[in-house]
């Protein structure tokens, strides 16, 4: 019977991350790569755009004062950002799976983490400095709610967050 990691990302996983990934386990273990990608609308908009300017990125924080997201387009992009995680996580030679989440993104990690006994939970997603420093990014969410440690990667670099 294999293990599984249970893998919840806001972005496509890049080579990079998928390296990170699969040096959690050895090259003769069983064990299978769930991604779940959120398809939640729901946004704080003053965190939002806060981690925006903190970026100085003052074009992103407009665009997120302006833009209310349309549903059937954040479903496409999260359909988008999965189908191109498995294939990356493929190209490794990983066993993979996933779907997009309905719902609250934390919900479903631990709900996944939980019904499958997961060996581990790995958490994917830009910097979000609001989030991260006060300890409400997903990863510190999951954490408190399952009580196991949850690896937070950074995006495509080698940056663990502290969770």
């Amino acid at each position: 019977m294999s293990e599984s990691i249970i893998i919840l990302t806001e972005e496509s996983l890049t080579a990079l991350d998928v390296a990170n990934i699969t040096a959690l386990y050895g090259p003769d273990e069983d064990v299978e790569l769930v991604v779940l990608v959120p398809a939640e609308t729901h946004r704080n908009l003053f965190v939002d755009v806060i981690d925006q300017l903190t970026m100085l990125d003052l074009p992103a924080a407009l665009r997120e004062l302006r833009d209310k997201p349309d549903p059937e387009r954040v479903l496409s992009q999260a359909q988008d950002i999965l189908a191109a995680s498995l294939a990356e996580l493929e190209l490794s030679g990983a066993k993979v799976s996933g779907h997009v989440a309905p719902g609250d993104a934390v919900a479903s990690l631990v709900a996944a983490v939980t019904e499958s006994a997961a060996r581990q939970a790995v958490v994917v997603t830009t910097p979000h400095a609001v989030a991260d420093t006060f300890r409400q990014d997903w990863a510190h969410q999951a954490q408190r709610k399952l009580g196991l440690p949850v690896l937070h990667l950074y995006s495509d670099s080698g940056f663990i967050g502290d969770s």
